[in-house]
This record gives structure tokens, sequence and C-alpha cells, in this order.
């Protein structure tokens, strides 16, 4: 079967690609914020690994995850999920990502009083619950009283781009049609993510950042009979589906290292 790849003009929102550069103008980020929490948000900054701007895209050291904080120290970790997964691989997860932020913030010595809260958000394009609503929100309650919140400071949610009904604001159900459907409404802030997928595809430089990655990916697939190309194809498969390291390293029986080069060579950190 020979490698499909997809036309630059065709990317939307929903690639990683480009939701990565749209979630890295922070005005655009903060405005997705908002919709989905639907409150203000100040300012915030990126964590982990210092990403450069060049050209409005961060070219160097693509990220699949968006890993920012707010003014009130709230942790977020923002993903695109078009895999169709089940409720449970899902939740397994969003569980590891609350690990490793929990294990990134504690890594420098702090107290684990020193946990911020955390907001891991899910946007999917498909509705892996089932129950058709457009937001599922997650936060640990107590199985005797719903109404007895656990105070971790963890809260863990779901979009359902596909949802049904009248269950969420003008601003995020606009957000969530342009998704789903890439529909163009009059709204401020899917007019200005529009604008910068459109900016994107017209820089040069993003695009042969782009290119490089589909034309490294095409080179391995060409001799998938190859022993070593085709596990590097199984791995790279593993890194796309944003397996755990530990876990593509147990399945593939190659080092953590390894695989951690090889997301690193593919431009693919998460």
């Amino acid at each position: 079967m020979p490698f499909v790849t997809k036309a630059w003009e065709d990317l939307t929102i929903r690639d990683d690609f480009m939701f990565k550069a749209v979630m890295y103008s922070k005005e655009l980020c903060m405005g997705v914020l908002e919709a989905i929490l639907n409150e203000p948000i100040h300012d915030i900054k990126y964590l982990g690994e210092e990403v450069s701007l060049k050209a409005g895209y961060a070219s160097n050291g693509v990220r699949l995850d968006v890993y920012v904080e707010d003014d009130a120290h709230t942790v977020y970790n923002v993903e695109m999920q078009v895999g169709a997964e089940t409720d449970e691989e899902i939740a397994k997860r969003m569980r590891y990502y609350q690990a490793q932020i929990d294990a990134e913030i504690l890594k420098s010595g702090k107290d684990y009083s020193e946990l911020r809260q955390t907001i891991i958000i899910f946007i999917c394009p498909f509705d892996p619950i089932g129950r058709g609503w457009h937001l599922y929100w997650y936060e640990n309650t107590c199985r005797r009283d719903a109404t007895l919140k656990l105070k971790d400071g963890a809260i863990k949610i779901i979009l359902n781009t596909r949802g049904t009904g009248d269950d969420i604001s003008p601003q995020l159900r606009a957000f969530m049609d342009y998704v789903n459907r890439g529909i163009l409404s009059s709204n401020p802030l899917v007019q200005a993510i529009d604008k910068r997928v459109k900016e994107v595809k017209q820089n040069e430089e993003a695009r042969l950042s782009y290119m490089t990655l589909e034309m490294k990916l095409r080179d391995v697939r060409k001799d998938g009979l190859d022993e070593g190309k085709a596990l590097m194809m199984r791995i790279w498969k593993l890194l796309q589906a944003k397996t755990p390291f530990a876990d593509i390293a147990e399945e593939t029986h190659v080092s953590i290292d390894e695989v951690r080069q090889i997301a690193q060579d593919y431009g693919i950190v998460y």
C-alpha cells in the first residue's frame, strides 16, 4: 500500500501540525481555553521545552501537546485526538498525562503539596463516551456523595465536536463546528483561527518543515519489507498514537532512549 501524504493545502486544525501552529499563538490558545472553560484567562506561558516561534510557527522540535500555565498557576494540557479510541483508552491516556505533568512539576524537588491544579483537555471529532454530549467534565468525587469533591486539583475534559443538543456556549459551539466540519462562522475566535491557518499555509518555512517530515516517513515506508525499516515504521505508528515511550520500548524490544531519539528525529515530542 503506497504511503499517502496529505497535501499541505488540505491541512486543517484537526491535523497535529496545524493544531500546534494555531495553539502556539498565545491569543488564540487563550481564546480556545476561555471558550472551553467559559471563564476569562488573563495570561498564559508555555511550559516544557522552549519553542522558537520563527516566522509565526515553531518549526523546530514539533510537539503534539499544548502545555501551558495561566497567571493563576493552573496547568493545561490540550490535545487534538483524531483516533477513534474507546472511553477506557481515552481515560488511561489522560491518567498517563496527569502522571507525567505531576512528575514534571515535582522533579525539581518540590513537595507534593506544591502540585498545581491541572486541566487536561482532549478535543475529539468523535464521541468516546457515547452520550452525545459536547462536553464531558470529570473531577474526583466521593462515591457516596457526588457533591463531595476530593480537591486534588485534577480536572479532565473531553470535547466531542459531534455532540448534539444545546449544552454549550455559542462561542464553544462555533469552535467545535469549525473543528468538526470546517464551518467558518462570524464568530471572532473562529475567524481568527481560520486566519491563522491561512497564514501558516502561506509560510514557506512551515511548509518545508511539514514536507521534510513527510518525506522522511515516505522513505521509511518504501522498503517496508526490510526488517529495520519495518521496525522503524512500527515505532512511528505507536508514536503517532501517542503511546507512552515505556510501552513502545516494551512492545518493540528497543530501549526507551532509542524510542526518545526516534521521536526527536521525527519531530514528535509528548
